[in-house]
């Protein structure tokens, strides 16, 4: 069983930059994809970037290309989501997910694994 700890949210005002991580433990993720979701107020949660833990191949979604980049250290066998040009559209709980499989995906029901969630709040 993956457990998953996210960490790093906080208050930040538009234009800046903040770093999530996401601490993975209990076995090997060499054959995962994580990814990063958000939920905003009164809204379902959303994909928001996903890495392959084998090869790092990325893929995001629209409204944050260019400016989030999803990255892993295998080291600390942590995923990070680095996010810059921060809107106040941005705010949201930022979720970590576990996909046990190298076939990329970005529906909820097919991550198996989540975190607790971080706060992430931008003002404008």
């Amino acid at each position: 069983q993956v457990q998953l700890a996210e960490s790093g949210g906080g208050l930040v005002q538009a234009g800046h930059s903040l770093r999530l991580s996401c601490a993975v433990s209990g076995r090997s993720i060499s054959n995962y994809i994580m990814g990063w979701f958000r939920q905003a107020p009164g809204k379902e949660r959303e994909f928001v970037a996903r890495i392959r833990w084998s090869d790092d191949y990325t893929y995001y979604a629209d409204s944050v290309k260019g400016r989030f980049t999803i990255s892993r250290d295998n080291a600390k066998n942590t995923v990070y989501l680095q996010m810059n040009s921060l809107k106040a559209e941005d705010t949201a709980v930022y979720y970590c997910g576990a996909r046990r499989s190298r076939l990329g995906a970005i529906r909820l029901d097919e991550y198996e694994a989540w975190g607790q969630g971080t706060q992430v709040t931008v003002s404008s």
